[in-house]
Order: structure tokens, then sequence, then C-alpha cells
């Protein structure tokens, strides 16, 4: 029998969503007020889901407080109460929308986790926005 188990979790940071290859008014045009030259911030919640069979000798998938250390040593640690674009190595370079930002959370995440377990990532990033990595086809 395959189970789900789930962790949340939350933290705050700043972004600027910006390409540099573009002009300021094609940035300002496509990301609108998220291309503040001054930055913005979210309280971004974080769901991390695994998925597999449950181990006959504990009872877990996983043991949910090995996953929560987890995000909070490669995630809080890393993402929370920073600016994306300036203080992380991971977005110095690539934009850091929701999209992104989950498929990073997803890849510092994965060699973590046993790899017969499935791992989904869902990210909000406001109440009524959020993503999913990976996503269903």
């Amino acid at each position: 029998m395959r189970v789900s188990v789930f962790r949340k979790e939350h933290f705050n940071a700043a972004h600027r969503l910006h390409n540099p290859n573009w002009s300021d008014e094609k940035n300002t045009k496509v990301f609108g007020k998220c291309n503040n030259p001054n930055y913005h911030g979210h309280n971004y919640y974080l769901t991390v889901k695994v998925t597999g069979e449950v181990d006959p000798d504990t009872g877990y998938v996983m043991d949910v407080k090995v996953l929560s250390d987890l995000i909070e040593s490669k995630i809080l640690d890393r993402f929370d109460h920073k600016n994306l674009n300036l203080d992380t190595e991971e977005f110095a370079q690539l934009n850091p929308t929701a999209e992104n930002i989950a498929i990073v959370i997803f890849n510092l995440i994965r060699p973590e986790i046993d790899k017969k377990l499935d791992l989904k990532i869902t990210l909000y990033e406001t109440e009524r926005n959020y993503v999913e990595y990976p996503a269903e086809s």
C-alpha cells in the first residue's frame, strides 16, 4: 500500500522578477509590480509530499521528524528572510519565479530522500497562487 506523508512549512523572502536580457519597459510589461527594482516580499507556504510503501518495521513511509529537519536545513535556513536575488546562489542567475523556486527546492531535497520514495513540492506564493513540481500530466 502506498501512502503519502506531508510536511507544511513557511518562509518569508523578497525577490524581483527580472530578465536582464530585456529592456526595462519589457520587464515592466511582463512582470508588472513583481519587477519593482526595490524588490517585494512574500510569505511562502511550502508543502513537501513524500509517497511510498509503509515500512513494515517502523510503520513509516518516512519519519516526519527527519523530513522536517531536512526542510529546515536545506530550505528554511537557506531562503527564510532572504532576498532571493541577492542573498542566494541558487537565484543569482535564475529568475526567482514560484515555478523556479519549487524546482530548486525539489532539487535540494531530492538527493536526501530514498530513491524509492516519490517527492512532490507545492509552493504557495499567495493564498490563491501556487505551483506544484513535478507537475501531473
